[in-house]
């Protein structure tokens, strides 16, 4: 019997947590598969192996595991095939597959639009978007923000439009933002490309408080969130690691 095991990052900020959890159940209400869990990498509960330990339970004799991430790094790569292989040699009896991040797709560029489009300032040369990933020391993760950014520059077309880092790589946000701030555009959005909203939400917004000055106006847009782009592209990922390889070797 078919189950999927969605893989959530975890956050302390009980908010994230729910925000995810309600983003992913919305996709299992909407995927023919009668054995399905969530479960998150750390932070929050129940763990990867408690999700594992219940599709288990139902008897599940195939698990499919689905990383709810953006992008392929550290977590994809490692951390969530580590614990799998640990549960390949407690359930040897189970065909566990392993499906992929959502990564770059055209329409996710469409979520990032209509949320800059929600904050209703007018975009053009004077505007300046800063494109805010969450940072890796993969380096395909940079070059996957990179290539959003280009995507996002294309159609926003007369807006100037940079990218930077919260974390692991450079330029950081922190820099990108001030620089900005001192070329003194009279438009300047932050667009965090974020599934969910969480510690890293807060640490933008904190440093946009510290760095901007009162009789500055920067806005920050809402995360991707639960775009129903979002969830549709979730959903096809479920569905295509039914068919990935069965050996989860990262």
């Amino acid at each position: 019997m078919q189950g999927v095991l969605y893989v959530s990052h975890g956050s302390r900020v009980s908010e994230a947590a729910a925000e995810a959890m309600g983003c992913i159940a919305s996709v299992k209400a909407d995927v023919a598969v009668g054995l399905q869990e969530i479960c998150f990498l750390e932070l929050a509960s129940p763990s990867v192996e408690q999700g594992i330990e219940r599709l288990v339970c139902q008897g599940a004799s195939r698990i499919a595991i689905v990383p709810v991430l953006l992008l392929s790094a550290g977590h994809y790569y490692k951390d969530i095939p580590d614990k799998v292989a640990v549960a390949e040699k407690q359930y040897p009896f189970i065909t566990f597959t392993y499906g992929q991040p959502l990564g770059v797709q055209d329409r996710f560029i469409d979520v990032l639009t209509e949320r800059i489009a929600e904050t209703q300032i007018s975009i053009g040369p004077a505007t300046k978007i800063l494109l805010v990933g969450r940072g890796s020391r993969n380096p395909q993760t940079k070059k996957d923000i990179e290539m959003i950014g280009n995507k996002l520059q294309r159609v926003l077309q007369t807006a100037h439009v940079e990218v930077c880092y919260l974390a692991a790589c450079g330029p950081s946000f922190d820099e990108k933002l001030q620089s900005s701030l001192e070329a003194n555009y009279a438009n300047l959005i932050v667009v965090p490309y974020l599934w969910f909203t969480g510690i890293l939400m807060r640490s933008i917004d904190r440093t946009i408080s510290e760095l901007v000055k009162p009789n500055r106006s920067v806005v920050l847009c809402q995360q991707l969130g639960d775009h129903p782009v979002m969830k549709q592209a979730l959903k096809e990922r479920v569905y295509e690691s039914f068919e990935m390889a069965e050996a989860i070797t990262m």
